[in-house]
């Protein structure tokens, strides 16, 4: 079971991009479709929806949530869940400006607990621009969160980019806390550097394997993934065992985030 944890479309250019982003699925088993930040809650999660529903069989999408603005009811997200048939959630903290810990946000993570929804921190681009506030990207924040609700399902999108010492000593304490591996295939080095650090600390089954479409392409990550050890073939660098990585690629997200096709 191979699964996409982190993709995006764009309703902007919704025909090419629409093309695009079912192309790139047909290397992965089922994609997670995050909904963007970039208008009115309730009009983006339609229109994710109305995608998300002509292709059951391949996704799944996130409503996206921003607990400071939006109706954070039990009723309001069970609407998003059984009507718009939207699996989970996505908060862009950083990019819309408010802390993860703040008094509505906890208010909307009982919600979430209580009808079984994943939360998804999304606070990198096209999340983080100049305005955006980055002391609410740092994933310590989580452990508040992660504490109160410790059964409430949390990812930590794209490893806490900058912060990831941050990420891993998160999902080390947590059981309920995992991270999104966004793979760039173009910084090979990051990537080193995150999963031997991940196969350090013991995490490496709190991964989640992701693309980042359409910033990534599913299976230019998985090649990443499963190559960049032939890159260290004449170093003394350390390597991680392939079967971990491949567990990363082959890993059931969906199974670990509760969620029923």
């Amino acid at each position: 079971m191979i699964v996409d944890c982190h993709t995006h479309i764009n309703y902007a250019a919704e025909n090419i991009d629409a093309a695009k982003h079912l192309a790139t699925t047909e290397t992965v088993d089922v994609c997670i479709v995050l909904a963007t930040a970039d208008g009115p809650s309730q009009e983006v999660n339609k229109k994710l929806s109305e995608y998300v529903g002509k292709h059951k069989e391949k996704m799944v999408g996130f409503a996206h949530v921003e607990p400071t603005k939006d109706n954070i009811s039990v009723k309001n997200l069970a609407s998003i869940r059984d009507k718009l048939q939207l699996k989970g959630t996505v908060l862009y903290c950083c990019g819309c400006g408010f802390h993860p810990a703040h008094s509505r946000a906890m208010r909307f993570y009982e919600s979430a607990k209580e009808l079984g929804l994943p939360v998804f921190f999304h606070n990198r681009s096209p999340g983080m621009g100049p305005k955006a506030v980055l002391d609410y990207a740092q994933p310590y924040l989580l452990d508040e969160v992660a504490r109160k609700f410790s059964d409430l399902k949390i990812i930590i999108g794209t490893m806490g980019i900058p912060f990831v010492e941050q990420t891993l000593s998160m999902l080390a304490k947590h059981e309920n806390v995992y991270a999104d591996l966004t793979v760039k295939p173009s910084n090979v080095w990051q990537v080193y550097n995150i999963v031997v650090a991940a196969h350090e600390s013991a995490v490496m089954d709190k991964l989640l394997f992701g693309s980042g479409f359409p910033f990534g392409n599913a299976g230019q990550c998985i090649e990443t993934l499963l190559g960049f050890n032939k890159l260290l073939a004449d170093t003394n660098l350390p390597t991680v065992p392939r079967d971990n990585i491949r567990s990363i690629i082959e890993r059931d997200t969906l199974e670990l985030l509760g969620i029923k096709r």
